[in-house]
């Protein structure tokens, strides 16, 4: 098993100086970078991805979608994709890092926009054709500004036609109902602070209770809060943050069934291998070997 690429910015930089930023046609980014983005990979920025034309697969984080023509893609850092794309694929692309936006704006962060809020949000917008067109136009305004010779505020100009593409993608996004936790609502700002705390403690921290006391709350009102906004059990949205950590080290990374267990939190590698598959119904093993089959297939 291979380690886990994980790009970052510098690797597509097409100016002199580097500016965070970096915006392409879609064919175009996957000439140059064909190798990186069509096996597993991550990225440390934040990506975008409108698609105009062809079809194919897209997966993050071991969940599959399907590319059509008006699909918008959003990735956060640290998600794990890749892409299997038809011949006539067409589109176009951006991604920045978390300064480049935020630093451009003292009154909202990237993580104000729906998409980015939280990842239990849906990572794809599907577009009619004539919405197509007109976020089309949008990213081709970042592209030619992103592309040419006139330097003058280029930072601040492309800051600003970002914010704007994530406005008119936002509404789109939230006009189809894609949110599963809002930012609006003390119910929705504690789910945001159980999913941030999940992520910070989900290797030494297993129980709800530890969570509740966190978010200075009791279990059953926690439990009440994710089941009422999610349908979804406190100890369900810990073990799924576990084990899709635990896929990506069995797939991309070069650990030991073992070591993977430790590292998660479970000196007992039997334990670790029935509660995986209890939720997975397949062995941790069985899963990796599945999983590559059918990469293989796919290749």
């Amino acid at each position: 098993m291979k380690s886990i690429n994980v790009l970052d910015l510098t690797e597509f930089e097409s100016h002199g100086d580097p500016i965070d930023f970096h915006c392409n046609t879609f064919t175009r980014h996957l000439q140059a970078h064909h190798g990186a983005i069509t096996v597993p990979h991550k990225h440390n920025f934040f990506l975008i991805v409108l698609f105009t034309s062809g079809s194919g697969l897209h997966e993050i984080d071991f969940e599959k979608y399907r590319v059509t023509p008006g699909s918008v893609f959003f990735l956060s850092p640290g998600q794990t994709h890749y892409w299997e794309l038809s011949d006539d694929i067409e589109g176009l692309i951006f991604f920045h890092s978390q300064e480049f936006f935020d630093l451009s704006f003292t009154d909202r962060s990237v993580y104000d926009f729906p998409f980015f809020y939280s990842q239990l949000n849906s990572a794809v917008l599907q577009l009619n054709t004539t919405d197509t067109h007109k976020m089309a136009a949008r990213f081709n305004e970042l592209l030619t500004e992103y592309s040419g010779k006139n330097t003058f505020m280029t930072t601040q100009k492309l800051s600003s036609l970002l914010s704007l593409t994530y406005i008119e993608l936002s509404r789109l996004y939230l006009a189809q109902g894609q949110m599963e936790v809002s930012k609006t609502g003390v119910h929705s700002e504690h789910l945001r602070k159980l999913e941030k705390l999940i992520e910070e403690n989900f290797r030494t921290e297993k129980s709800p209770g530890a969570y509740a006391n966190m978010l200075h709350m009791t279990v059953r009102h926690l439990n009440r809060l994710t089941q009422g906004s999610l349908n979804k059990s406190p100890t369900q949205l810990i073990t799924e943050r576990i084990l899709l950590e635990a896929k990506r080290m069995l797939v991309h990374g070069t650990s030991s069934l073992s070591q993977i267990s430790y590292d998660l939190g479970y000196e007992d590698y039997a334990y670790f291998s029935r509660l995986f598959k209890k939720w997975t119904k397949l062995t941790p093993s069985a899963f990796a070997q599945q999983y590559q089959s059918g990469r293989s297939r796919i290749q």
